[in-house]
């Protein structure tokens, strides 16, 4: 099993808690090409040649993955033993509810080895495993305030956030450098983990 790294907030991510790490620098996202995906609020997964596991060390049972497990089931005999998937597990509601999901997974990375694919192969990927990607915000070049115009525009009630990466592929090992995440102010609501607290299913479109 192993564990999807921690993707650091942006500087001007307001979410960002003290047990957080913050990216010291966003010169890596300052290119002509990078791609910007709304952030799920839902359950980190990684999906694998032998089947999938969250990246929360906490694997006991829990009714949400039983969807996950039966979705698993029909990508993991398509990947190669080096392949991961990653995705948010959305079955159950967290801090934000969704009614109309176009699937209970959605995925946001493709790695090969150590190596984050770029964004094109990974949408390529995705379309042959039948995975569906996480929304695309934005793909172009950096430009001064794009972030900050990025957060405006988001609704703070139905959306959690977004991650900017770079639209190339990067080795794992500098995620905390090419990619970064804005979360909003005061995303978890509940003093409740969702794991203790009954579950609410989200909704497909």
């Amino acid at each position: 099993m192993k564990k999807y790294g921690r993707t650091y907030h942006l500087p001007i991510s307001p979410g960002a808690t003290s047990d957080d790490k913050i990216m010291q620098s966003v010169d890596r996202l300052m290119v002509e090409d990078i791609v910007v995906t709304e952030k799920m609020d839902g359950e980190n997964t990684t999906i694998h040649a032998a089947g999938c596991h969250a990246r929360s060390p906490d694997s006991r049972y829990h009714p949400s993955r039983d969807w996950l497990k039966a979705f698993a089931a029909g990508v993991s005999p398509m990947l190669f033993e080096d392949e991961r998937i990653i995705g948010e597990n959305l079955y159950a509601k967290h801090s934000v509810a969704y009614d109309a999901l176009p699937s209970f997974f959605l995925g946001f990375s493709w790695i090969v080895g150590n190596v984050i694919q770029s964004w094109d192969d990974t949408l390529e990927r995705f379309g042959e495993l039948g995975v569906t990607p996480v929304s695309t915000l934005y793909r172009g070049a950096y430009r001064d305030g794009l972030f900050e115009d990025i957060a405006h525009a988001m609704n703070s009630d139905t959306q959690e956030g977004f991650v900017v990466r770079t639209a190339i592929a990067f080795p794992e090992s500098d995620m905390p450098l090419s990619m970064g995440k804005y979360v909003r102010e005061g995303h978890v609501q509940s003093e409740t983990h969702w794991m203790q607290a009954p579950l609410v299913p989200n909704r497909l479109a």
